[in-house]
């Protein structure tokens, strides 16, 4: 059965990096498009952004354009988030998800709609 954990969350420092992983079973990742979702204390799902099976594109919100990466690693089956020049405002719990629908890529925001989540998410604080 599918399963996707997300690990890598820490407390880090204002202007800290950090890097998540999302590591699936019960699946392949190599042909869904997969990306990364956050979610703060009170506030609603926001998407971070997207890669496309092969790796070889991505999307990224407006929150971490030019501060994070994500990247994949299908021999792994894992996926990956590099965050730096982390903000007390990049608090919240990470999640990773994947779009369901085989062979599909990615498409600006439009990603986001199609992602569903299986984890439980990591949690991420940056805090002095």
């Amino acid at each position: 059965q599918l399963k996707l954990v997300e690990s890598g969350g820490d407390l880090v420092q204002p202007g800290g990096s950090l890097r998540l992983s999302c590591a699936a079973s019960g699946v392949t990742l190599d042909i869904y498009v997969m990306g990364w979702f956050r979610q703060a204390p009170g506030k609603e799902r926001e998407g971070v952004g997207c890669i496309n099976p092969s790796g070889g594109s991505t999307y990224y919100g407006d929150s971490g354009e030019g501060r994070f990466t994500i990247s994949r690693d299908n021999a792994k089956n894992t996926v990956n988030l590099e965050m730096n020049s982390l903000k007390p405002e990049d608090t919240a719990v990470y999640y990773c998800g994947l779009n369901p629908q085989p062979y599909t890529r990615v498409a600006g925001s439009d990603c986001y709609r199609y992602l569903e989540v299986w984890g439980q998410g990591t949690l991420v604080t940056v805090s002095s």
